[in-house]
């Protein structure tokens, strides 16, 4: 059974990445009209969107989603270490 101390770092990291996912989402489509001048592709799996188009789409927003979530796990983590003197027990090293 998982302790108190890992169900509070999975509800933290989990409210971080959904937050970071939210902004992250938002400044991709901002991004992706600036720089195209068009709105992104509402349903990229359309045959009537222009496949370079749905493919674009689909990298950008899956590398911006995980860079993301990525920074937001990681900001996360070391507000937890700051709090409790150590990473969780997944996030430490190996070595």
């Amino acid at each position: 059974m998982a302790d108190k101390g890992d169900i509070g770092w999975k509800v933290m990291a989990g409210l971080a990445a959904f937050a970071g996912g939210f902004v992250a989402k938002k400044a991709i489509t901002l991004a992706w009209k600036k720089t195209t001048g068009k709105e992104p592709p509402t349903n990229p799996e359309s045959p009537d969107v222009d496949l370079v188009e749905a493919l674009g789409w689909a990298v950008v927003m899956g590398v911006g989603m995980e860079i993301s979530r990525l920074l937001a796990t990681r900001a996360v983590a070391h507000q937890w270490a700051k709090g409790t003197g150590e990473l969780p027990a997944h996030l430490r090293s190996q070595s």
